[in-house]
């Protein structure tokens, strides 16, 4: 089974290797990881996919609160979530293949975001299961190449996992360890 995580860090160089230290250490695989900005200056949002038994996801979460960088973190795994990804594919296309190509990438609702003579790139965004249908459709005239972003995922309704929602004492706490204030402005240091 695959589990969603996502955790809130802060936007600071190295971040990530710590993150992927801890898999590596503990010998957890990630199925996808995907970083971004969030609607929070300073704060960046890690949405890790792993697979394995439920335990996985629980160790996960554990590890990924003990580092200090990590302001936040929440298995989205049963929660009710939009869960998206985004894929880029180049499909070998005859000018006599393209309406069939072309009635296929309306079924799915992707785009075509690139015409050449013997190609086109193909975008979707879309939950992982529509993607590989579309994936398996499209096979038959020749994928060359592919490339995919991994999951990103929210909850759904007023559930939120955005740090305005959890400034708590134990965020305080954090703030206070890692010298990030609540407001999200680093202090200053004179050199």
């Amino acid at each position: 089974m695959k589990h969603i995580v996502a955790a809130l860090v802060e936007n600071r160089p190295g971040v990530l290797n710590r993150v992927a230290s801890l898999f590596r250490r503990r010998g957890f695989n990630i199925d996808s990881l995907a970083v971004g900005t969030t609607e929070e200056a300073g704060v960046s949002r890690m949405t890790i996919v792993v697979e394995g038994d439920p335990s996985i996801s629980l160790q996960v979460e554990r590890q990924l609160d003990k580092l200090i960088d990590v302001i936040t973190v929440e298995n989205l795994t049963d929660v009710d979530a939009v869960v998206r990804e985004l894929a880029l594919i180049k499909i070998a296309a005859r000018p006599d293949q393209r309406r069939e190509i072309l009635d296929l990438v309306d079924i799915f609702r992707a785009q075509v975001v690139d015409v050449s003579p013997s190609s086109l790139v193909i975008q979707l965004t879309a939950a992982e299961e529509t993607l590989d249908a579309l994936l398996e459709n499209l096979r038959p005239y020749g994928v060359r190449e592919m490339v995919r972003t991994g999951r990103i995922a929210l909850a759904r309704g007023a559930r939120t996992t955005a740090v305005h929602e959890h400034e708590s004492a134990e965020l305080q706490r954090f703030h206070s360890e890692s010298g990030r204030r609540p407001e999200g402005d680093l202090p200053y240091v004179s050199e």
